[in-house]
């Protein structure tokens, strides 16, 4: 029998201890805000009185406004800690998720799912940083890798669930979200804060100096303050270091192939392979189940090589090179080949991506950089489908719609991996982080 060690590597344990656990049943919700919405979204559009052209709004409303609020969840959870964080994003994403199976107009849908962004955005990178707090070394890559797993396998059973459902009534794959509340519950009870683990709440702000530590009745407002913008001071002069900013930007560019893949993979299997909808989906879902398989092996992968730059330059190769032949295929039999490989590489390299960038800075800056580096991927995952659509827009009529769809497809895995890459070698060749004294 195949233990989970034997898969997943000698640090796979972790799975048995109540944080990771906790960590994990949070991590089931944010990866539903916009795969939840993939097999509906042609339903929607008459009880909403939307149309086929603007129905993806409903996506690009909810990863839009996590772009701003990412960083903001960042510094708030270096100040206050990650747990409020986690429980705000939580209740407020599954609250205007919910709600949008009691709404009867398009406006009022997209409104929603906007402010459903905010709740997102206080999840996952919190999540992410979470990680950080507990772990270290290859026991955090383990630990991204299976967080990514289980979005990969949430990303695949809850979609099945809502394209069930709203065969039923349109609203209630919305009604999915409430599962947040007794989440919520679960992490109220039981889950305690993790930056305690790993300095303490505030520490980047502990007196140290002058000694007063906030002494006297009516300096905490004004200490909270100067602390907040010193800390935000703080998290400039590090983005500001080329260690810190290529790898901000790294993990937005392997964003840049998914959410392409993810925006174009209906149109090139069902009209340009000509194939069914069905079997779109079925595409879709090979793509989520090897990033999840894949994204388990990142702490094995970490732990083999002592340098991760070549990890990291070989599974950007993969992912751009997948995409790209998932693109040029002639049949689905080949185009599954190229989905797989794109998998594979994405799934190690945003698991890998991950830990590195919980690594680079202190404790007390941990949340900022890594929420920076989500904003990053919710930026590429909110520009890539309109950047591609204008793209296939104006080559269609030189190159005909086929041809089109094909090259901006390839350019996307282009984009995506060499972006990576090329951070990944500036990085490389940069001194150490400094830290403020």
């Amino acid at each position: 029998m195949v233990s989970l060690s034997s898969f997943a590597g000698a640090d796979s344990g972790i799975v048995r201890e109540r944080p990771f656990q906790l960590l994990l049943l949070i991590n089931v919700l944010p990866p539903l805000g916009t795969a939840l919405l993939s097999p509906v979204l042609g339903s929607l559009v008459e009880p909403l009185g939307a149309s086929a052209a603007n129905i993806g709004l409903m996506m690009s409303a909810f990863t839009a406004p996590s772009i701003f609020v990412i960083p903001i969840a960042g510094v708030v959870s270096d100040r206050y800690g990650r747990r409020p964080v986690l429980l705000f994003g939580l209740v407020w994403f599954g609250l205007t998720g919910t709600a949008v199976a009691f709404v009867s107009t398009f406006g009022a849908a997209l409104a929603l799912r906007a402010l459903q962004g905010i709740g997102f955005a206080a999840l996952t990178p919190i999540i992410i940083t979470s990680l950080g707090d507990l772990y270290a070394g290859t026991k955090e890559a383990t630990a991204q890798g299976l967080r990514f797993t289980g979005s990969g396998l949430s990303q695949t059973a809850f979609p099945l669930a809502a394209g069930v459902l709203v065969g039923m009534a349109w609203q209630y794959p919305f009604l999915l979200y409430a599962v947040a509340f007794p989440i919520a519950a679960v992490v109220y009870l039981y889950f305690e804060e993790p930056l305690d683990e790993a300095g303490g709440v505030g520490s980047g702000d502990d007196g140290e100096g002058d000694g007063t530590d906030g002494e006297g009745d009516g300096a905490d407002g004004e200490g909270d303050e100067a602390g907040i913008r010193a800390q935000i001071g703080d998290m400039r002069g590090l983005v500001a270091q080329r260690r810190a900013w290529t790898m901000v930007v790294a993990r937005g560019s392997a964003n840049v192939a998914w959410f392409g893949f993810l925006t174009y993979n209906s149109i090139l299997v069902v009209d340009v392979l000509g194939h069914t909808p069905a079997e779109a989906g079925a595409l879709a879902a090979l793509a989520s189940l090897t990033y999840a398989l894949a994204a388990t092996q990142a702490g094995r992968i970490a732990d083999v090589f002592d340098d991760r730059l070549y990890p990291l330059v070989a599974t950007n190769l993969s992912m751009g090179a997948g995409l790209a032949l998932a693109f040029l295929a002639r049949s689905l039999p080949v185009a599954a080949v190229g989905v797989a490989l794109m998998g594979i590489g994405f799934g190690l390299v945003l698991s890998i991506y991950r830990s590195v960038i919980t690594t680079l800075p202190p404790p007390d800056l941990r949340g900022g950089l890594v929420s920076l580096g989500e904003g990053t991927g919710r930026a590429a995952a909110t520009a890539t489908p309109i950047v591609m659509g204008a793209a296939v827009a104006l080559a269609t009529r030189p190159l005909g719609f086929e041809t089109a769809v094909r090259a901006v497809g390839v350019g996307a895995g282009v984009v995506g991996a060499g972006v990576g890459i090329a951070c990944l070698l500036l990085m490389s060749a940069s001194p150490p982080i400094r830290t403020a004294e």
